[in-house]
């Protein structure tokens, strides 16, 4: 199992949206000031509204920041289920209204997302590599991204010396076909935070770390970046 685990605790949800989005934003600064730009690819859900809304909030030089996704569930951004509409209505705000953004749902192939993995993953390359902050998230089930327990090309997805950026995913947990990063893309960042609140998830992430079969397991393991993983009640 990778040593490199760094496991930060937080009295409440709170407190760890507020450390989070501040050491988020540092490292995007940092970047900034090294290099002309940064890269942040978030995930979606419940979890990161508040941690989304205080890193708005800070202040950096947003118009150099490009933020993408993680994963995507296959709808448009006027479906409520859209990972891009989230992030834009609670990150893409405030001092971070102006930071670019590269969705992952295609319109032109909105009917076929296996028909728009190439054109993605360029677009997603086209970013740049190494990512500099990439933001995982984790369910019940174990999943991260969108590596479903028994998704169909999971095994794809998990392989550390795959080539794609972009894969499509679909399973039984999944609800809609959905678009992913792949993990050797996830892992090629500077930076790489998960972030789980609820007992619920320290029981699986303590399962995982044991080395129990859950895809977040693979994120843990493996040995190119460090994982920080931030956690509240």
């Amino acid at each position: 199992m990778n040593a490199k685990v760094n496991r930060h605790e937080f009295a409440d949800r709170l407190t760890l949206g507020d450390m989070l989005a501040r050491d988020i934003a540092s490292k995007l600064d940092a970047a900034i000031k090294a290099r002309g730009k940064a890269s942040l690819v978030v995930s979606g859900g419940s979890t990161p509204k508040l941690m989304f809304a205080v890193l708005a909030e800070q202040e950096i030089d947003w118009s150099k920041v490009t933020i993408s996704l993680v994963d995507e569930r296959w709808v448009d951004e006027d479906n409520e289920r859209s990972n891009a509409r989230l992030v834009k209505k609670t990150l893409i705000a405030h001092e971070a209204h102006v930071a670019g953004f590269q969705p992952l749902f295609d319109k032109a192939h909105a009917d076929d997302v296996d028909a728009a993995l190439a054109g993605v993953g360029e677009k997603v390359d086209a970013l740049g590599k190494p990512f500099d902050v990439v933001v995982l998230g984790m369910g019940p089930d174990g999943h991260t991204a969108s590596f479903f327990p028994g998704g169909d090309h999971l095994a794809q997805a998990l392989d550390l010396d795959g080539k794609q950026s972009v894969l499509s995913m679909r399973a039984e947990g999944a609800g809609e076909p959905r678009i992913t990063l792949s993990l050797p893309r996830v892992l090629d960042t500077r930076a790489l935070y998960l972030h789980i609140e609820g007992n619920d998830k320290k029981e699986v992430l303590g399962k995982a770390l044991a080395g129990e079969d859950f895809p977040i397991a693979s994120v843990l393991k493996q040995e190119r970046v460090p994982v920080d993983v931030y956690w509240s009640p």
